[in-house]
């Protein structure tokens, strides 16, 4: 559930880590992240399909105080683990490529912006003061350079 989160999100791990269940608006279909990177808050899209995960995740576990919390009830889930079980993942996924949780922010950055998001919004989305930082994060891939068709060809 953590890796959905961050990867339907956007998050940081730091953000997901600090997340309270109240950071869930499920009437509105919104996570607020509060106090993220610069101590500002922001809000995110929550799909339909991540809160129906989110309640099953929710029913099994009961939290306390954090979304996601370690062996003992009340605590925080650590860093570490949240790296572990990445590493899991991807071993069970059979991923040969190294993968960060921080690629997870960034895939989703990159397929908003090929899914035609403005970046303006993509940089809001992330909590990125600046539009250089965002535009670091979204490369454009090779294949939506392939789309794009060559006004020679309507000559």
């Amino acid at each position: 559930m953590m890796l959905i989160l961050i990867y339907a999100c956007g998050l940081r791990r730091s953000e997901l880590l600090a997340m309270k269940p109240s950071a869930i608006d499920s009437k509105r279909g919104l996570v607020h992240i509060r106090f993220a990177k610069g101590k500002k808050d922001r809000q995110v899209p929550l799909s339909e399909k991540v809160l129906l995960y989110l309640r099953e995740y929710y029913a099994e576990y009961r939290p306390l105080i954090w979304l996601f919390e370690g062996q003992i009830k009340g605590q925080a889930y650590s860093g570490r683990s949240i790296e572990e079980v990445l590493k899991k993942a991807v071993g069970l996924a059979k991923i040969k490529k190294p993968v960060t949780l921080h690629w997870l922010r960034h895939s989703y950055a990159t397929h908003l912006l090929e899914k035609g998001t403005d970046l303006r919004y993509i940089q809001e989305l992330l909590g990125h003061a600046s539009s250089k930082t965002t535009e670091i994060y979204t490369h454009v891939s090779t294949n939506q350079l392939r789309k794009i068709k060559s006004p020679f060809d309507d000559l």
